[in-house]
């Protein structure tokens, strides 16, 4: 049997709804959503399988300028994730419109004949005649795929399913990339630590966040019981104290949050133990920003 199967890259502004669209259309959470910029930092593969394709989204960084060494790795990310793919939806958030960056996306992909849609996102806060008019705007300057969505309502989560299967090459059934059970290539340690960094995003100052990184440090399953130990590394001592607050109360609730969802995912009892470390400029450290899994070497 013949299935559609290949790869396709989700490109836009920080906070354009990437992530939130990727884990809707997979039905689970693969990527953290927070609605503070530069939540995504690695590029993160999402896999929807039906019976008759298989289609791999690359969630990618939001698209931002670079400074830190973490900054430049998140910028080379979505510069690897137009490599050797089939087609990318350039995701736009309809409250603020197509801008400049959308516009260099569109402009590369029809350079590089790598076809392109644009996924309209937040439709659920504006009226039809709003979206409406905004996709003939668009229309009139680009000859893509429009499609309006809202991952809160599910809204036309399908339809972007059946426009990208067009740009999808036959395989083989048993050809898939991945197994058809899988939903992402990430390891559970990956998703633990990033669960913890969301929470930490929701609670903590919009100083601190970007200056922490999550790294699971022990993963241990039982059977029953999962043990997890979990490092928060941030950058200064004032930082360390505000993530700890008042008597441990801010780092309780980032972990009671945190192993919420995790036990929704595993669907297994967690103990869940959250460390906070302090180093100094981590995020222009490129031995350190390797050991944390961002790996600029391979960029």
């Amino acid at each position: 049997m013949k299935i559609k199967c290949g790869f396709v890259s989700i490109l836009g502004l920080p906070n354009a709804g990437k992530s939130s669209l990727i884990n809707s259309i997979v039905g689970e959470k693969v990527s953290i959503v927070s609605p503070k910029p530069q939540t995504t930092r690695n590029n993160i593969l999402g896999i929807y399988n039906d019976d008759s394709c298989q289609v791999v989204f690359v969630d990618t960084p939001g698209i931002n300028s670079a400074s830190s060494g973490l900054d430049k790795f998140m910028q080379k990310s979505i510069k690897g994730a137009t490599t050797d793919v089939n087609a990318v939806i350039v995701a736009v958030d309809i409250t603020k419109g197509l801008n400049k960056k959308d516009k260099e996306i569109l402009s590369s992909c029809n350079r590089e004949n790598i076809p392109a849609i644009i996924a309209l996102t937040k439709c659920d806060l504006k009226n039809a005649q709003f979206i409406a008019e905004n996709i003939l705007d668009i229309s009139k300057n680009y000859d893509v795929d429009i499609i309006p969505t809202s991952s809160l309502k599910h809204k036309n989560l399908q339809s972007i399913i059946d426009v990208v299967k067009k740009y999808l090459p036959e395989v083989d059934e048993q050809n898939r990339y991945f197994q058809i059970d899988e939903y992402t290539d990430k390891p559970l340690n990956f998703l633990v630590a990033e669960i913890v960094r969301e929470k930490a995003l929701f609670l903590l100052d919009n100083e601190i966040p970007h200056g922490i990184a999550v790294v699971t440090q022990n993963y241990e399953d039982s059977g029953e019981l999962v043990n997890i130990d979990v490092d928060i590394v941030c950058e200064k001592q004032t930082h360390k104290a505000i993530i700890l607050g008042a008597q441990g109360s801010m780092l309780k609730k980032i972990g009671h949050n945190a192993r919420v969802t995790i036990q929704k995912i595993l669907q297994k009892k967690v103990v869940l133990n959250l460390f906070i470390k302090v180093k100094p400029n981590w995020k222009n450290n490129p031995e350190y920003l390797n050991s944390l899994g961002y790996d600029i070497n391979q960029l």
